[in-house]
């Protein structure tokens, strides 16, 4: 090697100061998107909402704030007013700009950094609205104060001009208007309502007696909702549980509160196997639960054995009830509020501080066992549930036993059906649950055997939500699915088995179809959740149409796809549409083009919201009440004059 050719290689080699980069400003938001609101996806355009909101809900735990007005404009921008104090509008002595300016421009800038603006507050990082700025193409505060409207706008974190006096007024608060950037937001930038009004009822619950409005002007006529709950969590409870049988008429609420965290929850039992435990943090959902949740799962189990052997409802050679049998068919909403919560990062999804835990066992367990010792009657109600259930948990433990021996749920005995990749590696390794047998052979020989499994379920699966856990067991689609997993079951689950890291459900795009995706996510809820929680869960999206025309070829998702893409296409030839009845109906070389290689396909990841709402959603549909079932037809069926059948 020459000289040159040594001293050329050295300097590629050579890392130093000149090539280190440092993000001015807003700038670092605008490179990163995703270390601040966790994608650019759908999921992170709506976190944009919930960002400004945060601040509005902060008000209101200050006791600053009554209502919060958010709207989705006729352009897709967003709205958020509030009735609170306003953002400071005076210099902020660090910085010497007016304290909006600094909030809205510089990240880490807020009042929630224990100078005194907020005893509570769910957005302790004070990125919040910096980086709604930083990724809007325009964005616009005003501020209602002393008499005087005062506002400032940006363009992409940009200050366009001074904070100005453009007004007066007799209100106070603060009104924020941005609009997603299209350069950032890439995949979409519309808002869906639903997603919107879900969290909006949310807060509303976790913050009794808020006023919160969600109005949707896109349409012909505006769509507009009103959230007010003066029962809070309870009332929560009461919804969460409307398309199920309860075990007693009330929820039971307690709240207690230490060293100044706020610690309230309500419960309540059903006649159901299903256990929903919500947990929250400054409003903040945590679905990954963390030591709040850890402590009243603690309590609750210690204070219900307490009780029974107390009461003799329990023989002594029993052995206590497991926190899995005193939760069976339990309703919880947990909500805590800390001065100082620690999140696991900018997603707050775990809370880590350890005297929450501490806190949230001893306040529970003082007001619940207070509750138990008034309320007899409901005590031996929740009592008999968690024997009932571990008689079943018992019982299910020798049937998996059995199972084992007979036909096994071990990855040395996998399914007969399951046509398995060559891969070892869980982190590639792909495995599509597809519906019937004909789709699973047309899978099967189109899909890539290096990463790619196949395993073809017949017809609907069990409803878990109406089973015991021995019926589940015996059920052989689902034993199947268990062994193929290699996760285990029950107590003896260990995600980190996992023997693929993306689980695909695919199935026809029809009523039918919808409505097996809809028990195998349900499934996944309620026995592989961590499955869930770690993202490993996708929906694959077949397409509805063929449309050909001389060699061109196109496939299409919706009838909308269709209708656009006939207006694009010249009259001649006459295009050819095939519209796809079932995945049966392709061909290995088509499916494998549409669905299941990893180039061209779409797959839609399940979160555990979606989950959630798939949950609710076959609770209301399949659950024993018929009234839920009932007004939901009411609301949503179409009128038709002539039904060919």
């Amino acid at each position: 090697m020459s000289e040159v050719d040594k001293n050329k290689e050295e300097l590629a080699h050579e890392y130093n100061a000149s090539q280190i980069q440092v993000l001015e400003g807003l700038e670092a938001v605008r490179k990163r998107p995703g270390m601040y609101i966790g994608s650019t996806s759908s999921t992170g355009l709506h976190h944009l909402v919930w960002e400004i909101v945060d601040n509005s809900i902060d008000e209101a735990l200050a006791g600053f704030a009554t209502k919060i007005m958010i709207t989705i404009n006729k352009d897709n921008s967003i709205t958020v007013l509030d009735d609170g104090r306003g953002i400071p509008v005076d210099i902020q002595q660090h910085t010497g700009r007016p304290a909006v300016e600094t909030v809205f421009t510089i990240l880490h800038a807020g009042g929630k950094f224990g100078g005194g603006g907020y005893k509570v507050s769910g957005g302790l990082h004070g990125v919040g609205a910096s980086v709604v700025n930083a990724l809007s193409s325009k964005l616009t505060v005003q501020v209602f104060k002393d008499g005087i409207i005062y506002q400032q706008e940006y363009e992409r974190g940009v200050v366009k001009y001074d904070l100005k006096k453009v007004g007066e007024t007799t209100e106070h608060g603060t009104k924020v208007h941005f609009i997603p950037d299209k350069e950032i937001f890439k995949e979409t930038t519309e808002f869906d309502y639903n997603t919107l009004m879900t969290r909006v009822r949310e807060l509303a619950f976790l913050n009794k007696g808020l006023n919160l409005t969600l109005t949707d002007l896109r349409g012909e006529e505006p769509v507009s909702e009103k959230f007010h709950y003066e029962g809070g969590i309870k009332s929560y409870v009461s919804y969460l549980d409307r398309n199920v049988d309860v075990l007693f008429d009330e929820p039971i609420y307690l709240e207690g509160e230490q060293d100044s965290i706020l610690v309230e929850v309500s419960l309540q039992y059903t006649n159901t196997y299903k256990t929903t435990l919500m947990s929250f943090t400054n409003n903040i959902h945590t679905y990954e639960g963390g030591t709040h949740e850890a402590g009243v799962k603690t309590a609750l189990t210690r204070v219900i054995n307490d009780y029974a052997r107390k009461n003799n409802l329990m023989r002594d050679n029993e052995a206590n009830l497991s926190g899995e049998d005193v939760r069976e068919g339990m309703t919880m909403v947990l909500s805590i509020k800390h001065p100082d919560p620690q999140f696991e990062g900018q997603t707050k999804t775990k809370l880590g501080n350890s005297e929450a835990r501490t806190i949230t066992d001893r306040l529970f367990s003082v007001h619940f066992d207070r509750f138990m010792m008034e309320n007899p009657t409901i005590a031996r109600q929740i009592v008999d549930k968690g024997l009932l259930a571990s008689k079943a948990r018992l019982a299910a433990k020798r049937a998996r036993e059995v199972t084992r021996k007979k036909s096994g749920l071990e990855i040395s005995n996998l399914p007969g059906k399951l046509a398995d990749c060559s891969s070892n590696d869980p982190s590639i390794n792909e495995i599509f649950i597809v519906e019937g047998d004909s789709a699973g052979g047309s899978a099967k020989t189109g899909r890539s055997r290096h990463f790619q499994a196949i395993l073809p379920i017949r017809g609907k699966i069990l409803n878990v939500e109406k089973a015991s856990i021995e019926k589940i067991l015996a059920n052989q689609e689902i034993r199947s699915l268990f062994t193929a997993m290699g996760t285990g079951f029950g107590g003896d689950f260990d995600v980190s088995k996992a023997r693929y890291h993306k689980v695909i459900i695919m199935t026809d795009a029809d009523v039918d179809g919808a409505h097996i995706k809809t028990l195998l996510i349900t499934l996944f809820y309620r026995y592989f959740r961590p499955i869930v929680e770690k993202g490993y869960l996708y929906i694959a999206q077949p397409p509805l149409y063929k449309v050909k025309q001389g060699k061109n070829e196109e496939y299409l998702n919706s009838d909308e796809e269709l209708t656009e893409l006939l207006k694009t296409l010249p009259k001649t030839p006459k295009p050819l549409i095939n519209r796809y009845k079932g995945l049966g109906e392709m061909n290995a070389e088509q499916l494998w083009e549409t669905t299941m290689d990893p180039e061209n396909r779409y797959l839609s990841q399940v979160d555990i919201g979606d989950a959630e709402e798939a949950n609710q959603v076959l609770d209301m549909l399949m659950g024993d009440r018929v009234e839920p079932r009932r007004e939901f037809i009411e609301d949503n069926a179409v009128y038709v004059d002539n039904l060919d059948i």
